[in-house]
C-alpha cells in the first residue's frame, strides 16, 4: 500500500476522531450551561508537600457533601483567585464529582484544544497528500 495514502487515512481518522471530541466538549458545556447546578466554591490551599502551587475549589453539592476540584496547572489561567477567595462552579446534578468552574475559560479551553488539534492534524494530512 501506498504510504500516502495510509498517513492520509491516519490523519482523517484522527482529526475526525480529535473534531467528534471537541463537539462533545461543546455539547457538555452547553449542558452544564442549561442545567448544570451553581454553586460557589472557595478555593483552598494545598497542603504544603505538593509540587503545585496551585489549590483546590472546595465546594458542597446539594446534599451538603463536601467535593474538592483539582485544577491542575492551568488553574491561573482560568482566572482562579488566591487562596481564601470565592469562585463559581457548575456539576451536573447527579455527577457533582466532574465539576468545572463557571467560567467560559474552563467551560470552553477543552473544546478549543480538541478543535486546534483537529485542524492540525486535518492540515499534516494535505501537507502528506500534495
Amino acid at each position: 500500500m501506498d504510504t500516502e495514502v495510509v498517513l492520509l487515512a491516519l490523519c482523517t481518522g484522527a482529526g475526525l476522531g480529535f473534531l467528534c471530541l471537541g463537539v462533545r466538549a461543546v455539547v457538555t458545556a452547553a449542558g452544564l450551561w442549561a442545567r448544570g447546578e451553581r454553586v460557589m466554591g472557595r478555593v483552598t490551599a494545598r497542603a504544603s508537600g505538593g509540587g503545585r502551587r496551585q489549590g483546590y475549589v472546595m465546594f458542597f453539592d446539594h446534599h451538603g457533601l463536601e467535593y474538592l476540584l483539582e485544577l491542575g496547572r492551568l488553574g491561573p489561567f482560568y482566572g482562579v483567585p488566591p487562596v481564601g477567595g470565592h469562585i463559581p462552579v457548575v456539576y451536573a446534578r447527579r455527577r457533582p464529582a466532574q465539576a468545572r468552574l463557571w467560567t467560559r475559560r474552563h467551560l470552553l479551553a477543552p473544546s478549543f484544544g480538541w478543535f486546534v488539534c483537529s485542524v492540525l492534524v486535518f492540515g499534516a494530512g494535505i501537507r502528506v497528500s500534495g
